[in-house]
């Protein structure tokens, strides 16, 4: 066995071992985890959306409930949706965070519970109280509020959608033809994270083109088949449909599908293209088929039902990533809690097929291979990463990772030196990057299998890139506790990867929060996005709302530092997607 066989092992040890020892001891004061971040998984997990804005009501009251007021319970809902149901669930079942449902609550205890939510712990839970982000006041509230029923949110069906729904400027009277000089290729869309907005950003002159109001937190932003629309989601559930050809960019259709969501999708497949996009919500747990043009609500399908494996019925299985296959009319959409992998066929809607693959729980992010037939996710929470063939709708690979919470976002696909096409993910919970081959024909020996893991700069990634056109390997390192390793970015030479088998590949590290030259708060790197030449890097470095931030643009040839976007506007920056880089799916 090679050494870096026998550390996969060992991290895998290790996470079993850390998720029982977090079951069977409370942690008190002199517990706190010495390398746990003062809330960096709150900066990027939380969801401020209306659920949070909903008058509710204390359940009906059991025996031995806390003490808890009305206006309380409405306090501590607020909180919970803001800063807890990203991971836990609105309803508190759990998901890449443990369950918080009032028996479990109840049997470990106030104390515990109290201790749990001031410390939080090595596996992800954020330490509210010694952060400073909940008071002792609040800290309080909330160990009694999770001993309590969880109230039940609205639902949001056709009527919601259709009273939401705005087309601002019908498809009759948008542009027949290009109106600007934007090479549109080469534009970026950067999420402004706590504004409610994007940025479109010109790759060439570094200018940005426009500010466009969205809802809040957009999660992700997709382009349509033939590159004219650009579609964004908002994690309260509003997408908008911006139109690229017009002489100012600007929205032309919104919809509000859900109260808290995470996907939107467009058609691709030959004969579909821009007919419809998807968006799937976490709050209903559901997904909705609209019209291209115009975002009209077609088809709203509720994703309730029973978990994979145990066949027990869960309420809440939330809609996570969605992709659109290149080898049929089929929206790929994952389906976090019940570990389902839905193929849905939207050549007819009437008549709505759709084939239900069997992965593993808890669902997350994922993308296609390099020939685009292939689909991997991420089960972030059971560490495994699922591989579904689009062409044959089936099941292909379940491969453990060997990591604790792989977090790919789309992942990276290179040819390795020794292992032919491979697709690689980093992990939120330890510093590995694992390499999947995917090339079941040249190299069928090295198909879905782990066939390399290396250590990164530390924990807490949330995103892996490289490009076509390059021949480095970035990984970011944006959850980190340490200020250092959190404003850095590893990049690792993919040709120099063929060297000792039982010796890590060495990485630079570029300092590029460093580089940004930001004097106040603690700016955090986020998510590497090539232009569309694949020979720049985009990096966001991420701060307060209240502090200045920036995109940090990267030479990928010598890997120095080639430019420093600096605008007030630029309030929170997070995801960016390159529009060619996204629609052709090239990561």
């Amino acid at each position: 066995m090679t050494r870096r066989a026998d550390r996969a092992r060992t991290l895998l040890w290790g996470s079993a071992a850390l998720a029982l020892g977090l079951m069977a001891a409370p942690l008190y004061a002199q517990d706190k985890p010495k390398d746990h971040a003062d809330g960096p998984a709150a900066a990027y997990e939380p969801s401020m959306t209306t659920l949070a804005e909903i008058q509710v009501e204390i359940p009906g009251r059991k025996p031995g409930d806390p003490v808890m007021t009305q206006e309380e319970f409405q306090r501590g809902t607020e909180i919970y949706f803001q800063r807890c149901a990203g991971c836990h669930g609105v309803l508190r079942k759990g998901a890449t965070g443990k369950a918080l449902t009032p028996d479990l609550m109840r049997e470990a205890g106030f104390d515990y519970v109290q201790s749990f939510i001031t410390y939080g712990s090595p596996a992800g839970m954020p330490n509210w109280g010694t952060s400073g982000e909940l008071t002792e006041e609040d800290v309080d509230l909330m160990a009694r509020y999770v001993l309590l029923d969880p109230p039940q949110p609205p639902e949001w069906g056709m009527p919601e959608m259709q009273a939401s729904w705005t087309v601002v400027i019908p498809p009759e009277d948008r542009p027949t033809q290009k109106m600007n000089d934007i090479d549109i290729d080469n534009l970026m869309s950067v999420t402004l994270r706590d504004a409610g907005q994007i940025a479109l950003i010109d790759g060439g002159t570094y200018e940005i083109r426009a500010v466009i109001d969205t809802g809040y937190a957009v999660h992700i932003s997709r382009i349509s088949a033939s590159g004219r629309y650009l579609l964004v989601i908002g994690r309260d559930g509003l997408v908008n449909m911006i139109d690229l050809w017009m002489e100012n960019p600007e929205t032309v259709a919104s919809i509000k599908i859900g109260i808290e969501a995470r996907s939107v999708e467009t058609s691709k497949f030959e004969g579909f293209e821009d007919k419809y996009a998807i968006a799937g919500a976490y709050w209903p747990p559901q997904y909705v088929i609209m019209d291209g043009d115009t975002l009209e609500p077609l088809k709203i399908v509720s994703t309730r039902g029973m978990v994979y494996d145990e066949q027990t019925y869960h309420p809440e299985p939330r809609v996570a990533s969605i992709l659109s296959s290149h080898y049929k009319p089929e929206f790929i959409v994952n389906v976090k809690e019940t570990g389902k992998i839905l193929m849905v066929d939207y050549s007819d809607l009437k008549n709505l097929k759709t084939t239900e693959i069997e992965s593993e729980r808890f669902l997350h992010d994922g993308g296609l291979d390099s020939t685009h037939r292939y689909f991997l996710v991420a089960a972030n929470a059971r560490n495994k990463i699922a591989v579904v063939d689009t062409k044959e709708s089936k099941l292909t690979a379940l491969i453990d990772t060997g990591g604790q919470t792989p977090h790919p976002g789309r992942g990276a696909n290179f040819t390795h030196p020794v292992y032919g096409p491979v697709w690689a993910t980093s992990h939120l919970g330890d510093e590995s990057v694992a390499l999947i081959g995917t090339d079941p024909e040249g190299h069928p020996d090295h198909a879905w299998k782990i066939v390399d893991s290396f250590y990164a700069l530390g924990g807490g990634s949330l995103f892996i890139k490289t490009h076509p056109n390059s021949q480095n390997l970035y990984v970011d390192a944006t959850l980190n506790p340490d200020a250092e390793i959190s404003a850095s970015v590893a990049v690792f030479d993919i040709a120099g990867m063929g060297g000792d088998p039982d010796a890590d590949p060495e990485f630079a590290t570029l300092p590029i929060g460093e580089w940004a030259g930001i004097a106040e708060g603690q700016p955090r790197v986020v998510q590497p996005e090539f232009n569309k030449q694949g020979t720049e890097v985009w990096f966001s470095v991420w701060n307060a709302k209240d502090k200045e931030s920036a995109i940090v643009i990267v030479d990928d040839k010598t890997l120095e530092l080639k430019h420093v976007i600096k605008d007030p506007r630029l309030i929170t920056p997070t995801g960016k997607f390159n529009v060619m880089n996204t629609q052709k799916d090239i990561y």
